[in-house]
């Protein structure tokens, strides 16, 4: 059972590689947002919210094996997160872009509350929570960007 969560909590071990686990598990989530894109809104966001409850539940599981809070090898954490970034954006390369070059950026800086949860919160929960909320940061900006910039710009062909 150990293995099993561990694979699941380091994004099939892409956590496990020295350089860069964050940025490693995101790229796994572009990959998951592959199988998620084609789905309609309201089973996205529903899929994306039983996601979230799984990968704190997975997070807390192997944050007790690996003995280690938040570890940097658990990165299930930047999958939800950039599932969440990308919610509601349409599938063009140029937004798939923004929306890791935002979503990680966002990871990174601890934008509040993200910062506060990383700080004051334990558990998977809170391993899960931070990364959310800086995938809603990503999300508001590029739906920002979706409004007030020439469409042709991100999607080709209209």
């Amino acid at each position: 059972m150990n293995r099993l969560i561990l694979f699941m909590a380091s994004a099939g071990y892409a956590g496990f590689i020295p350089r860069c686990p964050g940025t490693l598990g995101t790229l796994v989530g572009v990959g998951v947002y592959f199988f998620y894109a084609p789905l309609p809104q309201l089973l996205y966001w529903l899929t994306t919210a039983a996601f979230f409850f799984l990968a704190s539940w997975v997070a807390e599981k192997a944050e007790r094996v690996l003995a280690q809070k938040d570890s940097p090898k658990i990165v299930i954490d930047e999958v939800t997160g950039f599932l969440i970034a990308m919610a509601g954006i349409p599938p063009s390369p140029v937004f798939l872009g923004l929306g890791f070059l935002f979503f990680r950026v966002f990871d990174i800086i601890k934008p509040p509350p993200s910062r506060w949860v990383h700080h004051n919160m334990t558990g998977g929960l809170a391993v899960v929570l931070d990364d959310a909320v800086a995938g809603g940061y990503a999300n508001l900006l590029l739906r920002l960007i979706f409004i007030f910039c020439p469409k042709s710009i991100f999607l080709p062909g209209e």
